[in-house]
């Protein structure tokens, strides 16, 4: 990555990045308001060259069609999960993104094992797919809530305290095979305040367009805000591995949040540093060949090769 911007933007998601082996306790060692001293207006024009810069690898990266990108986006319910995916991925193209969104399993799926619903939506090569909630709900919600852990269908045998230890394990190891057949996996927690949470709830209540998204369930889930700060801050510590890391973004302020996802994403992508395939020297005469064709076929008047014309024009306003 000898490119500037690369390094530019490692050193800034550096302070995100979670160590790996590190023991991570989230209220203690990442602020949900961190903005890195920036304001909101340098911020948009920021995450414009963010989401530009994004468009531009994932195209290379489609060309390629060696390498596809696994994004796991975490957070709590308000947290910012949809806004992020909207504004990150304005810009590229989207034959080339998967979303998608884990809700309560089904019946299908709780006959398989836990890993075998988000395997399925793993991306093809020179793809990028998003995990809006992952494969970590199962070590996140399924924790606190161990009713939903008795639906699994387990074994009783399996069923002991070191199953959250287990469930690490067998998720390092997935990502880790994943990762070695060519597939990256990046990890975004979306970190937000109790307060923040708080407030954006009362406007979903408060504006009619947004009542649709309120619901009495997240309220209750609130309640055990202590038990998943827990749980994050063992899943953060426990998973964060050098092939597979965590990014603890800060979510109090949308706008820092969106800027700290484009950047970890595209990150991502120019440590993978796609490039087009080289069509080779029998295949460049053939193009030149169908050029000449093509030139041959302008009408009168017209360049024989109008992007050609254009650039050179460009070329001597530069000059």
């Amino acid at each position: 990555m000898s490119d500037k911007r690369a390094e530019r933007i490692a050193d800034f998601i550096e302070p995100l990045r979670v160590p790996p082996g590190s023991k991570v306790h989230l209220a203690r060692d990442f602020d949900p308001r961190y903005k890195a001293g920036m304001k909101k207006r340098e911020g948009t024009e920021l995450l414009r060259t963010g989401v530009s810069l994004l468009a531009e690898y994932q195209e290379r990266l489609a060309a390629q069609d060696t390498y596809g990108v696994v994004l796991a986006l975490q957070a709590l319910d308000a947290g910012g999960k949809d806004g992020t995916i909207r504004h990150v991925m304005s810009g590229v193209n989207p034959q080339g993104v998967r979303v998608s969104s884990f809700k309560v399993p089904s019946s299908e799926e709780l006959d398989h094992d836990y890993l075998w619903r988000y395997a399925r939506r793993l991306p093809a090569r020179g793809e990028i797919a998003i995990f809006n909630r992952s494969h970590y709900e199962e070590v996140l919600v399924v924790r606190v809530h161990p009713e939903v852990l008795l639906r699994q269908k387990l074994p009783e045998q399996v069923l002991r305290p070191d199953i959250w230890d287990r469930r690490y394990r067998e998720i390092n190891r997935w990502e880790h095979y994943l990762t070695d057949n060519g597939f990256k996996v990046v990890k975004i927690f979306l970190n937000l305040s109790k307060e923040e949470q708080r407030t954006r709830f009362l406007k979903r209540i408060d504006l009619p367009e947004k009542n649709w998204k309120f619901s009495a369930a997240d309220v209750r889930e609130r309640r055990r805000w202590d038990e998943y700060q827990h749980a994050f801050s063992e899943m953060l510590s426990a998973t964060s591995t050098k092939w597979a890391p965590w990014y603890v973004v800060p979510a109090d302020r949308k706008w820092f949040a969106r800027i700290c996802a484009a950047a970890i994403l595209a990150h991502t992508l120019m440590e993978i540093d796609p490039q087009y395939p080289d069509v080779g020297e029998e295949a460049r005469k053939d193009l030149l060949v169908t050029k000449r064709t093509l030139e041959r076929e302008a009408p009168a008047g017209a360049p024989a090769d109008p992007y050609a014309a254009r650039q050179g024009k460009s070329k001597k306003k530069r000059g």
